[in-house]
């Protein structure tokens, strides 16, 4: 058991890595892809921001640890959470070699899902915890699209009369606050989903008797997060921040600020969402104020397909991970 919670820890790092790694996309696509920031600047305060963020709060991380199973049910049980690090960690690597933005959230979602019903079957599934996850993680992309679409058309409004040059100047400046602030968004939210796993595997196993998580556990994920940040998965960042639209920095702002607004809300409240869905249906809400065509929908359609393959996938590496633990293990 000791040892199995210790490669469980380590997994979960290796997680927030890959995280990290796929969504530094998230933070500095856009500051790049306006040439605000050099991308090695961007990355680094990217990083930083990242760590900051983890500290915010724990809510996701308990919604985490316990909104999909009851701990209790898999007490001596690491190996569901064992399997779920792996699909998650595989599927984010994986993709972001692709150059395609996932969700982490998704991944670590459907990996713990493929688990826990490989160990006991779908009736020692949460039903209502996952009900709240699944509401938060489908309803946060189309209020990303719709706060990107009608913050852009605020700013068109209040600032026609300034001439192109002179209003992407001052937003340059601006964007360096509202990128610092996504990446600070995204390391509360992301980051807490590895610091609720590794709290449920020490809950399970009967290193910890309650959810709250342990500060040695916020530090890891928040400088393993920082870490994956700072490698820059560059594939993905092109991706999001040239193939996908064209942007000016007073978009960067507006797409940026938007996805700020709804992950920090969603970290508040301790719902755990997809950073990845959220700035880029935010990016996509920004571009719709130019024209329709303004976004390039063919690439946009294969980041969604990533994304709707995201969680059956992870499910299905996690139960077949699963198996071959046990196998391995007895």
């Amino acid at each position: 058991m000791h040892e199995i919670i210790i490669l469980i820890v380590a997994l979960a790092i290796l997680f927030d890595i890959s995280n990290g790694w796929n969504d530094s996309a998230n933070a500095i696509a856009t500051v790049v892809s306006t040439r605000v920031l050099s991308p090695m600047k961007a990355v680094l305060l990217a990083a930083f921001m990242n760590i900051a963020g983890a500290f915010v709060s724990t809510g996701v991380a308990k919604t985490i640890g316990k909104g999909i199973v009851d701990p209790k049910i898999i007490a001596n049980q690491p190996e569901v959470i064992a399997s779920a690090l792996i699909a998650g960690f595989l599927w984010n690597g994986m993709m972001t070699l692709f150059g395609m933005p996932v969700s982490a959230s998704h991944a670590l979602i459907g990996g713990l899902m493929g688990g826990v019903i490989a160990y006991g079957g779908f009736s020692i599934l949460n039903t209502a915890g996952l009900m709240k996850i699944f509401a938060a993680l489908l309803t946060s992309p189309v209020i990303g699209i719709f706060f990107g679409y009608f913050f852009m058309k605020l700013l068109i409004r209040f600032f026609c009369n300034i001439s192109p040059g002179t209003l992407n100047k001052h937003f340059g400046r601006l964007q360096l606050v509202s990128a610092g602030f996504m990446a600070f968004s995204h390391g509360s939210n992301d980051a807490q989903k590895a610091m609720g796993v590794i709290t449920l595997a020490l809950v399970s196993g009967g290193y910890l008797q309650t959810l709250e998580v342990p500060f040695w556990v916020i530090l890891s994920c928040g400088l393993a997060m920082g870490l994956g940040t700072a490698v820059g998965g560059w594939r993905v960042i092109k991706t999001l921040g040239h193939q996908m639209l064209k942007l000016q920095p007073v978009h960067g702002f507006a797409a940026e600020t938007s996805a700020t607004a709804v992950i920090l809300g969603a970290s508040v409240l301790g719902l755990p969402v997809s950073t990845t869905h959220v700035i880029s249906t935010s990016i996509m809400g920004v571009g719709a104020t130019k024209r329709l065509t303004a976004v390039r929908w063919g690439v946009a359609g294969k980041i969604v397909i990533a994304w709707i393959f995201t969680l059956p996938m992870c499910f299905a590496i996690a139960w077949l991970s699963y198996h071959i633990i046990v196998k391995i293990l007895r």
